[in-house]
């Protein structure tokens, strides 16, 4: 996977860490969508004759499709890819947009109110990795 803080540890030029998040969200540095949160989950969209072609996707959209499969938090993937929360939702919602994932809030925790305690403490272990 693309680290893109590898640059600045390795040379020390902060400009050349910028250009990989730059790069890979096409300039965008706000997501376009303000429903996606830490603990939205995402899951891989099931495979379709209607699904839009789409544009060419970057290693980053490929590796969220496929870590995906199982249901993640936005948290939980931001920390996989090693990149920050903001970039990470920007490629969610560009997967969205192309129907190759869908999003959902927690499902609360059949019968007891409260939020589903395992989608929590995956979301705590990926910021724990941030």
């Amino acid at each position: 996977m693309n680290h893109w803080t590898d640059s600045l540890e390795s040379d020390g030029e902060e400009e050349d860490s910028l250009v990989r998040p730059y790069t890979i969200t096409r300039g965008r540095t706000a997501p376009q969508r303000d429903d996606l949160t830490l603990i939205t989950v995402v899951t891989t969209a099931e495979p379709g004759e209607g699904r839009p072609a789409g544009r060419r996707l970057e290693p980053e959209h490929r590796a969220i499709v496929e870590q995906c499969r199982e249901p993640a938090a936005v948290a939980e993937i931001a920390a996989e890819l090693d990149l920050p929360v903001s970039v990470t939702k920007i490629l969610i919602g560009d997967l969205v947009e192309l129907g190759a994932v869908t999003t959902r809030p927690p499902l609360a925790d059949g019968g007891s109110g409260g939020l589903n305690v395992e989608i929590l403490q995956a979301v705590r272990d990926g910021l724990q990795r941030l």
